[in-house]
């Protein structure tokens, strides 16, 4: 393996993962993906010849930028997103709509059709899509899309309204699950054999030389593991980005 590849290996560079929620995921999964990097090559010489919504994207975003500096704009939206319309009909105690008092480190995008706002508090991300007509200091209403999965995406909106009366107080982060846990070994994992790693390097670059020096054999669960995080992040990155935008189902 070249040092000129070997960009992947440091634990650092991925530890940023951990504090990635559904949507922020699938980005660093897509953006890994050989067959949507030429079409963003493609898109770059010719705009108008190929369409996002292949990769359930409303626009193309660049996949040299990580989910710090990119929130693409999914379709359909994300169950946790919640579309924010001005009141036409406000009761008297109706609070009016501010956007500078939103907490939290925000990234804000527009899709043609809407500003997506993203506001990130510790591990925790508050997603808003500000209807045109909505302005500053107006009374606003939210929507909950119909469907099987309503009961889902009305608690995702009491959850953002829980932060959004939050303040500007970071909340404390928890320790990351197994789950994030798992992402991040199978982001790294996936960087590996894609700079064109072995299998032992990889679990070297996971779990340390002593930890595979001790541990590797040709079937056992060490090496079992690490082919078990390549698969997954090899799944994940060619279609299985997709579900991490849905509520219930965020494996």
């Amino acid at each position: 393996m070249s040092v000129l590849h070997a960009h992947w290996i440091p634990i650092a560079g991925y530890l940023h993962i951990l504090l990635l929620d559904g949507p922020s995921l699938a980005w660093e999964y897509l953006r890994r993906n050989p067959e949507y990097r030429r079409d963003w090559q493609r898109y770059l010489r010719r705009p108008d010849a190929l369409l996002p919504e292949r990769w359930g994207l409303r626009l193309f975003e660049d996949p040299a930028s990580d989910a710090r500096r990119v929130q693409p704009a999914w379709l359909p939206d994300p169950d946790g997103l919640v579309p924010l319309h001005a009141d036409d009909n406000p009761g008297a105690e109706a609070p009016p709509f501010r956007l500078w008092g939103i907490p939290g480190r925000k990234q804000m995008t527009h899709d043609g059709r809407r500003l997506v706002l993203a506001s990130f508090l510790g591990n925790q991300v508050i997603r808003l899509a500000i209807a045109r007509e909505l302005r500053d200091g107006m009374p606003y209403s939210y929507a909950v899309r119909a469907g099987l999965d309503a009961r889902s995406r009305w608690r995702a909106v009491e959850a953002q309204l829980a932060l959004l009366d939050s303040g500007s107080a970071e909340p404390a982060v928890p320790r990351p699950t197994r789950v994030l846990m798992a992402h991040m070994r199978s982001i790294q994992a996936l960087d590996g054999v894609q700079a064109g790693a072995s299998q032992r390097e990889v679990a070297e670059a996971l779990f340390g030389a002593d930890e595979v020096a001790d541990r590797w054999h040709a079937d056992g669960e060490l090496r079992a593991q690490v082919r078990h995080l390549i698969g997954r992040g090899r799944e994940f990155m060619t279609n299985g980005y997709r579900r991490l935008l849905r509520l219930r189902s965020h494996p």
